[in-house]
């Protein structure tokens, strides 16, 4: 079943724009989202959750539009950007006092789980975290009240490959429970390790959004790995 319908999506900027961007995220699976810096990954998910205001397309989640439905849309939805900025010197525990108010699911066994697994000091502040620390914090945000949905950007920057296989793990623990999760990443072997889909975008526009094993059979040539086959294309793409 969608959880996510992305249809045409347009966002037009004076040196970029993307065009017709359209692809679907399926309950319990998860999405990878490809593409090289600057290819239109962020300002996609920042249009899909109307954080930038899109100049068309329709977008769908849990079969309503979002333009209609947003609040509630959002409360069913966690967002990372993969890093965090906001109350720079409250302590941890002092900002997730507020952020719980604003979710009605909000589960405190979980939050205390994720605390603990990522090994976070609630009596820290955010200016005194590694990037990686608060790559942490803010997925800990994401992951406590109880979301359908993860829609994530770059969560695995700033990670190191122990902590990263981690929350890859994290991932397909909550995919079992019926979680979708979308991530944006650079990071090939990240998808190669977890990804059901792929979803690879190329200069504001969509190559492809299929299974990863299809796009493994339509696009890779024998002895590829997924980023040798993403080099490849990006390269033909350049020189087209």
């Amino acid at each position: 079943m969608s959880i996510v319908e992305v249809s045409n999506l347009r966002k037009v900027y004076p040196a970029f724009q993307l065009r017709d961007v359209s692809f679907s995220i399926q309950q319990g699976n998860i999405t990878g989202f490809i593409g090289r810096n600057g290819a239109g990954k962020t300002t996609t998910i920042k249009s899909i959750l109307n954080l930038v205001h899109p100049d068309g397309g329709d977008i769908r989640f849990f079969g309503q539009p979002l333009a209609s439905h947003e609040a509630e849309v959002k409360k069913r939805t966690g967002y990372s950007t993969g890093t965090v900025s906001w109350y720079p010197r409250k302590k941890i525990r002092d900002i997730v006092s507020i952020i719980r108010n604003f979710y009605e699911t909000w589960d405190d066994q979980a939050y205390r789980r994720y605390l603990q697994l990522f090994h976070l000091d609630e009596n820290k502040t955010p200016l005194e975290l590694s990037e990686g620390m608060k790559v942490k914090f803010n997925l800990l945000t994401a992951l406590s009240h109880r979301a359908e949905i993860l829609i994530l950007d770059e969560p695995t920057s700033g990670l190191d490959p122990f902590s990263r296989d981690e929350l890859l793990g994290i991932f397909s623990e909550l995919k079992a429970h019926g979680v979708a999760i979308f991530f944006s990443t650079h990071i090939t072997s990240d998808l190669e390790k977890c990804a059901d889909d792929i979803v690879y975008i190329s200069h504001g526009k969509i190559v492809a959004a299929m299974p990863k094993t299809a796009f493994t059979a339509a696009y890779a040539e024998d002895g590829e790995s997924l980023e040798d086959t993403i080099l490849r294309m990006e390269r033909g793409m350049g020189n087209a």
